[in-house]
């Protein structure tokens, strides 16, 4: 959470005035409920993601289609992903 804080621009100190703002607008015994809310809503829509990611593979299968090209490229990608970040970790500039 941190790294998506710095990566947004927000400083600690707007995170704990957005904090002070949700507890005093929900209160603080709804903000379990709420949280839990998000969570399963989170959850159903990468279960849902997930299900259709497997029934486009398993339609591909059938069709013939070479699922494999993807795989390849997908894992291409994050080799190359990895190399810029270790490359750009030495070069990052600290605000």
């Amino acid at each position: 959470m941190i790294q998506q804080a710095i990566f947004l621009f927000i400083g600690t100190t707007e995170i704990v005035f957005i904090l002070f703002i949700v507890i005093m607008v929900f209160g603080a015994d709804k903000i379990p409920e709420i949280a839990r809310g998000m969570g399963k809503g989170m959850r159903m829509l990468k279960d849902a993601s997930n299900d259709i990611k497997t029934e486009i593979s398993k339609t591909a299968t059938k069709q013939g289609i070479d699922t494999d090209l993807t795989k390849n490229i997908g894992e291409e990608i994050n080799k190359v992903k990895d190399d810029l970040e270790d490359f750009t970790g030495s070069v990052k500039r600290k605000f």
